[in-house]
Order: C-alpha cells, then structure tokens, then sequence
C-alpha cells in the first residue's frame, strides 16, 4: 500500500515523491490530488504576489494553473519538471493579467499577435521562486527538531537568544551551537540533492 493512499500513520504530503503522487494522481486518487496541489500551493501562489496582483487575481492565477495542471499531468514525461512547469504556467498567467490590468491588448483577442519577450525581471522572479520552493522542501526533509531550530535562529526577526531556543528545544544551552552546526548541514545537503546549486548556477 502505497503511502498516499495508506489511512493509518499517513505521511505529510510533502514527504510523498512527485513520481508517486503524479502516478496516484493519473490513477484517479482524489487525496493523492489533494496532497500535490497542498505540496505546491505555496509556489503557486507566490508568483502572483510577486507580480503584484491584488488576491482575487492570485486566486484567479491559481486556479488557471491547477486547471492547466489537471488537463496536462498525463502528458508530464518527467515528475522531476513538474516544480519549473507548474512555476512557467502561473508565470504566463500573471503575465497575462498583468497586461490586462494595465489595459494592453489581450493575446486571446487577436492570435496573431506575437508574444512579448519576457522580461528579465520576471525571469529573475521564477528563479527565486524555484529556490523558495527547493528551501521549502529541504527544511520539510529535517528532523522536526533541527526544522525548529532553523525557524528559531534565522527565521524570526530578532532572532531568537539562545537561551530561549534551548528552553523551547528542551537543550543544554551550550549544545545549541554544535546542533546548529549539524542542522545547518543536514539543511546544505538536502539543498544540494534538490539542485540549489544549480539553479543558482545553470
């Protein structure tokens, strides 16, 4: 029994392959369904934001892309691609709304029209998009220990005293900087396997 459609100790979606819930999802499993679209939720919608439309349109733009994503999954030849394809569908949405809310003609009125050049701070957009999403999936891959420390020292402004990570962590105080060493690290391998370092340097 696969771990999408397992009841009892059921994983976090986050934790289920694309590879399995794309084959779940082709196999007509409603919560392998559920479970893809609240993996890549986040990534969907933050492409929008970072365009600048109001919440009705990132919804808009998110529902496009889910659509685009129901329709098209079979012929997705490689799960891996599935993050970049999902980040170009809701880039070109936003793109077209964008041009809408500014008044420029809509492509879907006149099919000949050419399709503008992407700008490059859009391209710049999708990348950073990709990295928050690769971010996002390593610290889920954490112990949930080591995914709260990381929270804790780099993610609240101020960060956190030690002294308060190490009563909420239940830690000697003076283990904190020895376990966020080996956090960190846990977080930097898990960032490599996902090909951080790749995109940043294609």
């Amino acid at each position: 029994m696969s771990p999408v459609s397992a009841r009892a100790g059921k994983k976090e979606p986050v934790a289920w392959s694309d590879a399995l819930l794309v084959k779940e999802c082709l196999a007509g499993n409603e919560e392998a369904w559920s479970a893809l679209i609240d993996k890549y939720k986040a990534l969907i919608y933050s492409i929008p934001v970072k365009y600048g439309l109001p919440p009705q349109e990132a919804a808009d733009v998110f529902q496009a892309t889910c659509t685009e994503l129901l329709v098209r999954l079979p012929e997705l030849r490689e799960p891996r691609a599935l993050p970049k394809w999902l980040m170009q569908v809701a880039h070109h949405e936003s793109y077209r709304w964008k041009r809408l809310g500014q008044r420029v003609v809509s492509r879907d009125a006149d099919p000949d029209l050419p399709e503008p050049e992407i700008p490059a701070i859009a391209e710049e957009l999708v990348r950073q998009t990709q990295e928050q999403q690769m971010l996002r999936e390593a610290m889920a891959a954490l112990t949930p220990q080591c995914r709260r420390l990381v929270e804790l020292l780099f993610y609240e402004v101020p960060a956190r005293p030690y002294t308060e990570v190490a009563k909420e962590l239940g830690l000697a105080v003076g283990s904190i900087g020895f376990t966020r060493q080996r956090c960190i690290e846990r977080l930097r391998r898990q960032l490599e396997e996902l090909g951080f370092s790749d995109a940043r340097n294609p």
